[in-house]
């Protein structure tokens, strides 16, 4: 009976032994397999579960303002996104979410319901929004780090600067045109996550080594405040359809301030319409009217055709050119070329066009820079238009000549008007001061750039003189005079060609002033276009007050000291006080 039980027993010890060396060898030709066939297999399905690429964009490069002052910046933002398996149910937290999102519920219900592990819902949403999406203790949400792009100025420049889209491509003004400058790099990374999908490695400095450049500008954040504090006003005022205006340094060809009313704030643009997001001052031609008088008498003097005390008759008023008949506002008989300034005489500038002869006006207005764009490092510039003067009529010469049947942008009229302020030479008008690396070190400066002289120095101060009186005592400007300086200028009031093209409308005006101040030494040359005003249309009753309250403001800030007063005479020439403006 011993013998059997321990016979027994030996099998049982076989059996389990058998088993054991069974289960291990299965074990251990498992391990094998795992460890030396399947080892690299399953390394990638390990490292596709923990870590990802993902393709990092570097923060978008700033812009500032001629004192380094934020125009433009790019901010830490979050964006939601859900894994739809784990929502617990996909249509109630659809409405949850929707409701704080201000979403459709039915398409967000639609697109989170989906068989993918992960999907976007929203991207740089608010920091209220994110507050009030972690307060649904929804397990299945998931918050990824974004940027966005941020105007801290709100409307402040905005058509200058324009505005960025979603995926941080500029689509205007200079965030259009210096987007090779601005956009950020973008290089792929691998990334851990855990098992929630988090990213566990920070990017942070990545992004950062990869963000763009940056552009400093000329504009004066202070100046260009006040200007489209000015045409506010005015627009206001006179319900005009709209306004824009430029400030300029004459001697450098500096833009201080490029502004248009009404304005739109790039943090919302799609709230606004297209027509507000366009720089209207570079991109838009209009007929400038009375102010082109300026420079034909400038071209006309420096030819040699006439002088100041040059007299012409002006008809009492009405004078016939061709089948057309041109009139005066007022009724003048003889006039001098000063005078026809002054006055603003329509009749006067056909008589000195009839002296120059067409070739020379064409010449003259062509010098200034009419006809051509100026090259100003923004977007879209239009040349404006200035027929050649072969293919001119009879009448087509005498509407040039005092500012019709032509067509300016404003930075084209502030670069010419500033061309007499800084003694007959042209600059370039300059928006663009640096652009910088993205480490904010400068990468190219732009210098101040001569385009050439247009009339000599010697008829620049003759021009001004003439301006000067444009300001003073009756003549056509005498509201852009500022008390205790020398404030040269000229008006302009145009008809608008009529809707359908087919000569000018009886009721739609634009009314223009361009200056400077002071004027034996220069420092702010404005122009204001005010488009479509009503109750009053001239120039010097609707433009000529914003010039004031431009100039007048940014004399304060800037320090600029009176040039006439008491102990001051008007030709004084004052020292330079602003050369770090």
């Amino acid at each position: 009976m011993g013998q059997k039980k321990d016979s027994g027993m030996q099998v049982r010890i076989l059996l389990v032994e058998l088993f054991f060396f069974l289960f291990m060898s299965l074990l251990g030709a498992k391990a094998v397999k795992i460890q030396i066939f399947d080892s690299d297999d399953l390394a990638k399905k390990a490292e596709n579960e923990y870590t990802d690429t993902v393709q990092i964009q570097g923060k978008r490069g700033e812009i500032l303002d001629r004192n380094l002052k934020r125009l433009c910046t790019t901010i830490d933002a979050l964006s939601v996104a859900v894994f739809p398996k784990r929502l617990g149910n996909p249509a109630k937290d659809a409405r949850s979410i929707a409701a704080v999102l201000g979403m459709d519920p039915v398409k967000l219900a639609g697109k989170i319901s989906s068989s993918k592990n992960f999907v976007w819902v929203k991207r740089k949403i608010s920091p209220a929004e994110v507050e009030a999406l972690k307060g649904l203790n929804l397990t299945g949400l998931s918050f990824q780090k974004d940027v966005v792009r941020f105007y801290p100025n709100r409307t402040l420049a905005a058509q200058v600067i324009g505005f960025t889209g979603s995926d941080s491509k500029g689509l205007e003004g200079l965030e259009y045109g210096y987007e090779d400058v601005l956009k950020g790099k973008q290089s792929k990374f691998t990334i851990t996550k855990d098992a929630a999908g988090r990213r566990l490695d920070a990017d942070k400095n990545l992004s950062e080594v990869l963000s763009g450049g940056g552009l400093v500008l000329t504009i004066d954040r202070n100046i260009q405040y006040i200007t489209e504090g000015a045409l506010k006003n005015v627009v206001t005022r006179f319900k005009a359809k709209s306004a824009m205006a430029i400030a300029m340094r004459p001697k450098t060809g500096e833009i201080l301030s490029m502004a248009l009313y009404p304005e739109f704030n790039p943090n919302a643009f799609s709230e606004f319409t297209r027509e507000r997001w366009r720089n209207r001052s570079v991109t838009d031609p209009f007929e400038p009217g009375s102010v082109m008088k300026v420079f034909l008498a400038a071209s006309a003097m420096d030819k040699g055709y006439c002088t100041p005390k040059s007299i012409f008759f002006c008809e009492n008023g009405s004078y016939r050119v061709g089948s057309y008949t041109v009139h005066d506002t007022h009724e003048h008989g003889w006039l001098t070329l000063a005078q026809i300034i002054k006055y603003s005489s329509n009749i006067g500038a056909v008589k000195i066009s009839e002296t120059t002869g067409e070739q020379a006006l064409y010449e003259g207005l062509s010098g200034f820079g009419f006809g051509s764009r100026t090259g100003v490092s923004s977007p879209g510039e239009t040349p404006g238009s200035l027929s050649f003067y072969q293919r001119w009529s009879a009448i087509d010469a005498a509407a040039i000549s005092f500012g019709q049947g032509m067509s300016v942008s404003a930075v084209q009229l502030v670069a010419a008007i500033a061309a007499i302020a800084n003694d007959g030479v042209l600059m370039r008008p300059l928006l663009v001061q640096k652009t910088l690396f993205n480490t904010g070190e400068v990468d190219q400066t732009f210098e101040p750039q001569r385009v050439r002289r247009v009339i000599s120095a010697r008829t620049a101060q003759t021009v001004r003189q003439m301006m000067r009186s444009v300001v003073t005592e009756d003549g056509t400007g005498t509201n852009a005079a500022i008390e205790g300086y020398s404030v040269c200028g000229k008006t302009g009031t145009a008809q608008k060609v009529a809707q359908n093209g087919r000569g000018y409308a009886k009721n739609r005006y634009t009314a223009v002033f361009a200056g400077f101040a002071p004027e034996n030494s220069p420092e702010i040359a404005v122009v204001v276009v005010v488009d479509e005003p009503r109750g009053n249309h001239y120039g010097g009753v609707v433009a000529a007050p914003a010039f004031k309250s431009i100039v007048a403001e940014s004399f304060h800030y800037l320090n600029i000291p009176p040039d006439i007063g008491p102990d001051l005479g008007p030709k004084q020439v004052v020292a330079r006080v602003s050369d770090g403006v």
